[in-house]
């Protein structure tokens, strides 16, 4: 097990470079001159080539494409983005109180998410085809239907403007949590308790199931069973919920004023803040390859025959 996690690591390692590269470029094809809007941000009354030129050379941005990757890449590594174009300040300072506050909202809906598809899959297989079976699934193709934005307003509209129970927006108290975890979790429920449902189902059909209820072996351990089996399945779906919802929160982090990275980045790209830009954009990839990675870490410690494979 431990060379296959070195050889899973040793993969990821290459994707990453490409991933950092690719990140630096698309970023440098932006049309606007950084040094141009980092004078702009700077409110310069009057712009011309020679402050263009100082600015390029204080960013070193005058030097080769490649070196200026490279020292681009070292100073990440060193979890040293470079500082904001808008404010001055450190990128660091900026995004990781951001990062934070969003990843606590990602782990507690992932939590229910996770706890939810797992509960509503089981339910539905077992009770597969009947009044149970098509109800929960008919209310969560509704549900997943509904816009997050408009469910969000919707909420906040009752629950905080007509009884006044839950806070609008901000991250002030535990109450805060409670409307935006419910939203991203209705969002993503109904998508993966179907992945549950349809392991569950494919595995009730298989041989040992049979023989295990032939040998009257009890209906709730059999179940079980079959559940462990079923997960082997969803856990990869499941590891990559976290970054799903990492990086989709933009929209529920503006509807509750919620001061995470979705919020930082929108302001970050209204105001062409390439540094924040381009960290945001390299952390949610790093998070996605080290979220799948996991997955497949786990999947080989729960199938040996998956090593064999690698």
């Amino acid at each position: 097990m431990g060379s296959y996690i070195v050889k899973r690591i040793l993969l990821a390692i290459p994707l990453l470079l490409i991933i950092s590269f690719l990140t630096f470029v698309l970023i440098n094809l932006s049309p606007l001159d950084p040094a141009v809007v980092v004078l702009q941000a700077q409110e310069v009354p009057q712009i011309t080539d020679e402050l263009i030129t100082k600015t390029k050379a204080e960013l070193g941005m005058d030097q080769p494409f490649l070196i200026q990757y490279w020292n681009w890449l070292m100073a990440c590594l060193q979890l040293d983005f470079g500082n904001s174009y808008v404010t001055g300040k450190s990128v660091w300072s900026l995004i990781w109180p951001a990062f934070v506050n969003t990843l606590k909202l990602t782990l507690i809906s992932s939590v229910f998410i996770i706890l939810f598809s797992i509960l509503l899959g089981v339910v539905c297989a077992i009770r597969e085809g009947k009044m149970t079976d098509k109800s929960v699934r008919g209310f969560s193709f509704l549900l997943t239907s509904i816009p997050s934005y408009w469910l969000g307003a919707m909420l906040i509209w009752y629950f905080s403007v007509k009884l006044d129970l839950l806070p609008t927006s901000g991250m002030d108290s535990v109450q805060s949590y409670i409307l935006p975890v419910i939203v991203i979790t209705v969002s993503y429920v109904g998508i993966y308790f179907r992945n549950v449902r349809s392991s569950m189902l494919s595995n009730l059909n298989e041989d040992y199931v049979l023989y295990a209820r032939a040998s009257g072996i009890p209906e709730r351990k059999v179940t079980l069973h079959i559940l462990r089996n079923s997960l082997q399945v969803s856990v990869s779906i499941f590891c990559m919920a976290i970054p799903i919802v990492l990086g989709s929160t933009v929209v529920i982090e503006n509807v509750f004023a919620w001061p995470g990275l979705g919020r930082l980045s929108v302001r970050s790209i209204l105001s062409r803040d390439f540094p924040i830009i381009q960290a945001y954009v390299l952390i949610l990839a790093v998070t996605f390859v080290l979220f799948n990675t996991l997955s497949d870490i786990i999947n080989a410690a729960m199938n040996p025959k998956l090593r064999k494979d690698f």
